[in-house]
């Protein structure tokens, strides 16, 4: 065992933990030196989203002492900003995101800084909107969004309820890297910072608020039937409050909720990864769906701030993908603006460069104006401060990324799967009632701008040799640059990481192809993955897939 690793396994055997499960776990792995190195070889990595790992015992783990290291590393940050700070506390249902968040909590009023902690489960959004509602200087999430439940994560977010910059990022991960895991981190209990006043729960007037920020984002009243058939999955997390309740309030009193995902467990039982991305995560929906005829399938992930979908449509039920809602909920409401006189002088899309290009074309057709950044909403919610701060935040009419996440209003600066959800069965209703389904819809969009697909491919890199086979791979595409993607020739290389249209710097490489292709790869920034996306325009569907096929084969050459 290298004398760091035995340095550091050493320490942690050597101190008194205050978790149980982790002595256990120290016990359990003495005599394997693979998982000891694969516990301790680094630190969880710190970044723009945070902290995310499999929950255990180690440096590289979630648990109580890294949770607290983060937190003691972000209250130095803070103190270091302004004077009295106070920061705001969400969790979702995942394993130990309470007991997490309660550790947060009690290192942050150590440190004198004020805590306004949420008293139950709530999806990530209400956190964004917590933040600037309560003027607090910044808060944090315990989630891992739709990880599989042996993960959890610390997101964290600044006083202008995004999530942190890549700046705010590197000056936290260099007040934690100051600090010592054990010896350096301030704490006083839950109960007594209750009593001193500095944890404070957040009341139920901050929800009502949220909520009716999402209601304020309606563009449809009683013109249409509310009375639509809604099977909804919160996927055993945070939404099941949220989301029902702003539906029922907007007038959709219809819904049935799937009975093994309804209460919150962290273990997911019939979901293992629980993404509704995912077909196999909607399973259980579809079957309800099915049972009861219903006409649409909802289904937000554990941290509620994505939203997925399935359809009947002439019989059977048709899964959207995020690309494909995005672009419906662009058409809607640009036609609803227009026909309620509320669309702005100088529209504004903001969108992710790895989102469906087809959303330019639909916008221009609309006089929107397209904002396209980084991968990670984060960067949506940065440009809504942008046009806040010129006076322009009514410009902003949507923000979306192809991976289901989507926003209508600059009440929060983040994702928000209660105003997707909202939003999608308005739409939904809408539509219906001119007797015209979502897939019809869509399917008027691609006759009038073309068809287009989008694919996401994801690739697993586990533990410290999938994070160097990674990095190897990244290194390699730009040593020796592709010259020709399946039967596609490469146009233009587009790297990320030396900053292109004042974007921050980033480990992403685009290729755009000839006849009207792209492809992006990039690691993923909070789980173990290689991420692909391949846009292929064709004359239809069947020829799109057939040369999306080719371009994916083309990469899993050079994965392997």
């Amino acid at each position: 065992m290298e004398e760091k690793i035995n340095r550091k396994w050493n320490q942690w055997r050597n101190h008194k933990l205050a978790d149980v499960d982790l002595m256990k776990e120290l016990d359990s792995i003495e005599q394997n030196e693979s998982e000891i190195f694969d516990c301790f070889y680094r630190e969880l990595e710190f970044g723009t989203g945070g902290l995310r790992g499999i929950i255990g015992v180690g440096t590289n783990r979630m648990n109580i002492y890294t949770v607290a290291k983060a937190t003691q590393g972000y209250s130095n940050y803070l103190k270091k900003q302004m004077d009295s700070p106070s920061v705001a506390i969400a969790y979702d249902s995942r394993i130990k995101s309470d007991v997490f968040a309660k550790k947060a909590a009690e290192v942050f009023a150590a440190n004198g800084i004020h805590v306004y902690i949420y008293q139950e489960l709530m999806p990530t959004p209400s956190l964004s909107f917590a933040v600037r509602y309560l003027k607090c200087a910044g808060g944090i999430v315990i989630t891992a969004s739709h990880n599989p439940s042996k993960y959890n994560g610390y997101k964290v977010y600044g006083s202008d309820g995004c999530q942190i910059t890549t700046e705010a990022a590197s000056s936290i991960l260099s007040e934690i890297e100051k600090l010592d895991i054990f010896n350096d981190v301030n704490s006083i209990t839950f109960e007594e910072a209750l009593l001193n006043g500095m944890i404070s729960y957040i009341e139920e007037e901050v929800v009502v608020a949220f909520l009716d920020a999402v209601s304020g984002q309606a563009l449809c009243g009683e013109e249409i039937n509310k009375g639509v058939s809604i099977v909804y999955t919160p996927l055993n997390g945070s939404g099941l409050k949220c989301v029902t309740r702003v539906l029922k309030e907007n007038g959709f009193t219809n819904i049935a909720v799937v009975p093994e995902q309804e209460n919150p467990d962290g273990n997911f039982p019939t979901c293992p990864y629980p993404n509704p991305e995912m077909k196999e995560a909607l399973e259980l929906g579809l079957r309800e769906a099915k049972k009861l005829g219903s006409d649409l399938l909802l289904a937000t992930d554990p941290d509620c701030d994505r939203v997925g979908i399935a359809v009947l449509n002439k019989g059977e039920y048709v899964l959207l993908s995020g690309n494909e809602v995005g672009m419906l909920l662009l058409d809607y409401i640009c036609k609803r603006r227009i026909a309620t006189g509320k669309m702005p002088e100088d529209p504004v899309l903001v969108k992710t460069i790895v989102t469906i290009d087809m959303a330019g074309k639909i916008a221009q057709d609309y006089g929107v104006r397209v904002i396209d950044v980084l991968t990670g909403f984060k960067f949506i919610g940065e440009q809504i401060g942008r046009l806040e701060a010129n006076g322009q935040e009514e410009s902003f009419i949507l923000g979306f990324e192809e991976s289901y996440g989507y926003l209508t209003g600059g009440y929060v600066r983040d994702k928000d799967a209660v105003v997707g959800s909202l939003m999608i069965c308005e739409m939904f209703a809408y539509y219906k009632t001119q007797g015209l389904s979502l897939i019809d819809v869509l399917t008027g969009l691609y006759k009038k701008y073309g068809y287009c697909l989008n694919t996401l491919h994801s690739y697993t890199f586990e533990g410290a040799e999938g994070f160097q086979k990674m990095q190897a791979i990244m290194h390699k595409l730009r040593q020796s640059p592709l010259e020709k993607i399946g039967t596609r020739t490469v146009i233009e290389v587009k790297d990320y990481q030396c900053g292109i249209n004042n974007l921050p710097k980033s480990d992403v490489l685009k290729y755009l192809l000839e006849g009207d292709a792209s492809v992006v790869i990039r690691p993923s920034g909070t789980e173990p993955k290689m991420k692909l996306y391949l846009s292929v325009s064709a004359e239809n569907r069947e020829d799109a897939e057939r040369l999306e096929n080719i371009m994916e084969q083309d990469f899993k050459q050079i994965f392997d």
